[in-house]
């Protein structure tokens, strides 16, 4: 199989919605990558700005391929040493409120075998085992 001509198939829409849709530049939220093996599918996702114990994310994904992120961009306060707090006036990053990003992966999963991470450089990295196929036992 042609890697080029495979690469053009799984090229996906994405949509926004919520603070996710009225981002600037800057680093981006919701960037996606998606990756394939023979076994499973990986998709990572940029969710700069936001810390694994801060927000609760939400994934869900569908056997078709679906797959919807779900989460709020949190308020940015910080302390400084004279014990003021300065609230930012966010216009790099994408403004405080709810988001979600929607995405479809090339194939059919099993929405039961996945695996995500948060990892700390602010990426959701999910692997996702395709349909039908049998993982092998480690």
């Amino acid at each position: 199989m042609n890697p080029e001509t495979h690469h053009s198939k799984v090229i996906s829409h994405v949509f926004f919605t919520g603070s996710a849709k009225q981002g600037t530049p800057g680093p981006p939220l919701g960037l996606v990558d998606i990756g394939e093996s023979e076994i499973a599918y990986i998709f990572r996702v940029s969710l700069p700005g936001i810390q694994k114990n801060q927000n609760k994310i939400k994934c869900e994904i569908q056997r078709e391929g679906s797959v919807c992120i779900q989460g709020l961009v949190p308020e940015i306060a910080i302390p400084s040493d004279s014990g003021c707090l300065y609230r930012m006036q966010v216009q790099q990053l994408c403004p405080p409120g709810p988001f979600s990003i929607t995405f479809n992966l090339p194939g059919q999963v099993d929405p039961r075998l996945f695996s995500p991470k948060f990892r700390p450089d602010g990426i959701f990295e999910v692997v996702v085992v395709k349909l039908g196929v049998r993982v092998p036992a480690s």
